[in-house]
């Protein structure tokens, strides 16, 4: 399950969302972050997933791929749809099961925030899918260029943004492979009382940190022998360019920012 998660992965393609300038992604997934709250009802909500979707067929990405690398997370969405279902004790009654009552305004918010949950995760999954580690450094240090004036470490804090994506799905494979050693020597995760599986978690825990800090020193060992120097002397192979479509994508996310805006009830 582990080795099928996309988030940090990258797809090669040459495909829309591809050609687009990283600024333009990166800018455009703050935005998402920030107008995805505006949605407050069934239409802005309709207007943001088919907004989405639109994202996600201009990516040229096969849906089959990228639902089964989201599996893994699906408990999150539905276990925090349950919890709005079963807390949210507001509007009428829907039914009663076990003592328990279920109220309509308490599936209609567990189904928003799930569907504002899922769509997050969806945009900012397709940036890594489309976007290379390199482009997500050179554009989040061209965009945080101004903080150099007070000495901020731009290029350092995007290089390890940069490099944290990277070895995300590695990290995922490793833990893959140390839980399968585990359970061969014995180790169960799944049975047994939860003191138990906490104290199995330790087996898995230990191991995946030390090869974390392995992974991190010979990394830096690599960069060091290199002759790696970040800073404001260090010149790019890639210049970024920021064109015409860059400009009218910008504009159509302004233009659905103002619409969710105006469709607030």
């Amino acid at each position: 399950m582990m080795n099928s998660m996309i988030i940090g992965k990258y797809v090669p393609g040459d495909s829309f969302i591809h050609r687009l300038d990283p600024r333009t992604k990166l800018i455009t997934m703050f935005i998402y972050v920030f107008i995805v709250f505006l949605a407050n009802n069934g239409w802005t909500y309709g207007l943001l997933t088919f907004f989405t979707c639109i994202l996600l067929f201009l990516s040229r990405i096969r849906l089959s791929f990228f639902v089964k690398g989201l599996k893994p997370i699906l408990w999150v969405i539905v276990f925090t749809f349950l919890l709005h279902v079963l807390l949210t004790k507001e509007g009428h009654v829907v039914f009663q099961w076990l003592g328990m009552e279920v109220y309509d305004q308490g599936i209609q918010q567990g189904a928003f925030i799930s569907l504002r949950f899922l769509l997050l995760i969806v945009v900012t999954t397709l940036l890594t899918l489309t976007t290379t580690p390199i482009e997500v450094t050179d554009g989040m240090e061209s965009l945080l260029s101004p903080l150099k004036k007070w000495n901020i470490p731009v290029h350092e804090l995007a290089l390890m943004m940069s490099i944290s994506l990277r070895f995300i799905p590695t990290l995922m494979e490793e833990t893959e492979k140390i839980m399968k050693a585990q359970v061969a020597r014995g180790v169960d995760f799944s049975d047994g009382p939860l003191s138990e599986r906490m104290k199995a978690m330790t087996a898995l825990l230990v191991p995946l940190f030390i090869s974390a800090f392995k992974r991190a020193e010979e990394l830096a060992v690599a960069m060091e022998v290199r002759g790696y120097r970040g800073g404001k002397d260090r010149t790019k192979w890639r210049e970024l360019t920021w064109g015409r479509i860059d400009t009218a994508f910008m504009i159509l996310l302004g233009f659905l920012a103002i619409v969710l805006w105006l469709l607030r009830s």
